[in-house]
């Protein structure tokens, strides 16, 4: 029997009650139409679960593999690892006397440790996609279809960034693949299928729905998981996540387990990101990313109201790397990015993911939040160099000074030898540097700590404590509420925001 439900319910109500106090029958019937048409367009809002997943596990399996790699190690590295307090007298002597026999036993045996993992078709000439971590320092893989066809696999590339991987495998007829599907159009709620080889047992199918997207597990610098409760357990791992049309919208990756088996929580890697990696894969054995030279931070509501603007979105500039795209083109610190090649930035960690798929040398419009004004800067975007390291830049020089700033809990003084040694500070690093912190007081809550040190004030420059505690005064006068630092600890830089007392 079919349910009715409340809306339905009130339209018999109410044509009853007409048909009570008004037998004018036209009238009536046009409401019991209408109820009838509420009826058939019911199911419109709530797409049902389908009657079975049976013809599509049987289109597609077919195309999912089973992954099994050997790696061979030596029968010494399985040992038991002993661990003491550090600087016990123990610690150097058993790691002497271990790492002393490891060297002195090069011939001894070695052993050969299975993994395996899950894969899917995506070229029927041969072509494997797969998670990196499932065939990471292999010696051998191998590819085992439905129907008990092994084949040995290659490596075409692999990406650890977006642990994703590309095999190729040379089969004597063509094979069946399935199609990437478009992760963009997928919402919470939409049914989906993962199929894989869970704990060896060969190929298996389960369904659920997407329960978050767009989810940062800090997994990498690219996160942007899709999140299913469809049972995902070990060895799905590089297997597919399909929609209800059979088009790959995810590859499976990562479980949240505090058991070690499924609770319902598995993370896969959007098509979205997959399809472009693995066609770089493809093409050039590795990837070519985007690169801007900049270093990035979160703006928050009190960095937002700081710099003038209206709301917390966008990625603030708390570096350049020099000689890089973003320096050349005339990008600077502190700037706002708000948009990039007209997309929109409303949370910092977008940013490194849209510079990343920008076509390399490609000129972008980016819009910019800069002294309260919006501006649009061009920058060619140039290849980002996985060897690449970023270079502070270097301050001028800062006589010794002390100066407490009792507002904010801090204690300042400039920088000489005796404060290079005692927080390990570099030649090179020059500025202003917090020597103590109050607890509970404004600069606490905000994880500054003894060691810091301050470069800018407000956008200036300071190298003195003097220069800090009048630009301070400046802000005050100006009514201002929120004072930015730019920080540098152990060569990295943020901006932090304080909040000035009321006085």
């Amino acid at each position: 029997m079919t349910e009715i439900n409340a809306k339905q319910r009130g339209c018999y109500r109410a044509a009853a009650r007409r048909r009570a106090v008004d037998w004018r029958w036209p009238s009536t019937l046009v409401l019991v139409a209408a109820c009838i048409l509420a009826m058939l367009a019911a199911p419109a809002f709530a797409r049902s679960a389908p009657d079975s997943f049976a013809d599509l596990a049987e289109e597609l399996s077919p195309a999912v593999v089973n992954i099994s790699t050997t790696q061979k190690v030596a029968t010494g590295q399985g040992r038991m690892e002993f661990q003491f307090p550090p600087g016990s007298p123990f610690e150097e002597f058993f790691k002497e006397f271990f790492d002393r026999n490891q060297q002195g036993d090069r011939n001894r045996p070695t052993r050969r440790v299975t993994s395996l993992g899950s894969g899917f078709v995506i070229d029927p000439a041969g072509l494997v996609v797969t998670n990196n971590h499932v065939i990471a320092e292999a010696d051998e893989i191998a590819v085992t279809f439905s129907d008990g066809r092994k084949l040995e696999a290659t490596v075409v590339g692999k990406d650890p960034k977006t642990d994703l991987a590309l095999l190729r495998i040379e089969p004597d007829q063509e094979l069946v693949s399935v199609p990437w599907g478009d992760s963009g159009t997928s919402r919470v709620g939409d049914w989906v299928v993962a199929i894989g080889n869970p704990f060896g047992l060969g190929g298996s199918v389960t369904a659920g729905i997407i329960s978050a997207i767009s989810r940062d597990i800090n997994a990498g610098p690219y996160d942007d998981f899709i999140q299913t409760d469809a049972s995902i357990n070990r060895g799905n791992s590089g297997g597919p996540l399909f929609n209800m049309d059979g088009q790959v919208i995810g590859i499976n990756t990562a479980i949240f387990s505090p058991s070690g088996g499924s609770v319902g929580i598995g993370f896969a890697v959007p098509s979205a990101i997959a399809r472009n990696v693995i066609l770089q894969l493809e093409k050039y054995g590795k990837t070519r990313r985007g690169w801007l030279g900049v270093r990035i931070q979160t703006v928050t509501d009190e960095i937002a109201e700081g710099l003038g603007l209206d709301r917390a979105r966008g990625a603030l500039v708390a570096g350049l790397t020099e000689g890089g795209p973003a320096e050349s083109f005339g990008l600077q610190q502190r700037d706002v990015i708000l948009k990039f090649d007209n997309r929109p930035i409303e949370e910092m960690r977008e940013l490194p993911r849209i510079v990343a798929d920008t076509e390399i040398g490609k000129p972008v419009p980016v819009e910019i939040w800069r002294d309260g004004q919006f501006q649009t800067l061009e920058v060619e975007i140039g290849e980002l160099d996985e060897t690449e390291t970023e270079v502070a830049a270097v301050d001028p020089a800062s006589p010794e000074s002390t100066e407490e700033l009792q507002a904010l809990g801090m204690t300042l003084t400039g920088l000489n030898d005796d404060v290079r040694t005692r927080f390990e500070i570099g030649e090179d690093a020059l500025g202003v540097v917090v020597t103590d912190v109050t607890g509970e007081s404004p600069a606490a809550e905000k994880g500054i700590r003894p060691g810091d040190i301050i470069v800018e004030v407000a956008d200036e420059e300071v190298t003195t404590p003097d220069q800090v505690v009048a630009k301070i005064t400046q802000l005050r006068q100006a009514k201002r509420k929120i004072v930015l630092f730019l920080l540098e600890r152990g060569g990295d830089r943020r901006y932090v925001p304080v909040r000035l007392d009321e006085s």
